[in-house]
């Protein structure tokens, strides 16, 4: 096992033991229109579908092997959701699922590995997907965070300006940004700036 891919499991193993993230919940609450249908976009270990199922939806969880060495996170979800006829588990990235009708869409820090080239196309999808009255709740990585410069991977860093441009068609219920030292989920220091989304989808 080569290092990336054992600082991956470490993350799925600390990160499968945490509650779902508290703005799932926000979004949830405020979720008035009809269709039950939720897509949990890059789901991790799945706190956040776990969380959508128990409410009553039909979830859709999506993630990729990370950066294609790592099935973990799609095992995990397979195996805790084998039972659950109302979780449909796909292995996909942004740019390719195949995004259903959905009152309410959940990226909450996976965005981020976006592929930025083809981010508009997939942020139209996203959009798209949505019904009128549905809510998109996620994370955005803004230019100063330590990862838009120094990680391995590609990622797909937005200005404030270009998040906000997102979100036209959208009344936005929260928008906060966090631009501060801090540290991931396996203790190492970062510096993070990246922005947090709750919006509903005009008509």
């Amino acid at each position: 096992m080569d290092k990336n891919t054992a600082l991956w499991r470490q993350y799925y193993e600390r990160v499968s033991r945490q509650p779902h993230h508290p703005l799932t919940e926000f979004a949830a609450a405020r979720h008035a229109a009809t269709c039950r249908v939720a897509i949990d976009c890059g789901c991790g270990t799945g706190s956040d579908t776990a969380y959508l199922s128990h409410l009553g939806y039909r979830v859709h969880p999506f993630d990729i092997n990370p950066f294609d060495i790592n099935p973990d996170a799609i095992d995990l979800c397979r195996h805790r959701f084998g039972h659950h006829p109302g979780v449909e588990v796909s292995l996909g990235s942004f740019e390719s699922f195949d995004y259903p009708r959905a009152g309410l869409i959940i990226a909450n820090a996976s965005l981020y590995f976006a592929e930025p080239t083809s981010f508009a196309d997939t942020w139209l999808r996203i959009a798209d997907a949505l019904e009128s009255g549905g809510i998109f709740a996620g994370h955005f990585m803004g230019p100063e965070d330590d990862w838009a410069s120094a990680s391995r991977h590609t990622i797909n860093a937005l200005a404030r300006h270009q998040v906000e441009a997102l979100f036209t068609r959208f009344d936005i219920l929260r928008f906060s940004e966090r631009n501060e030292p801090g540290q991931t989920a396996l203790g190492k220091s970062k510096h993070w700036h990246t922005y947090s989304v709750v919006a509903v989808r005009r008509g």
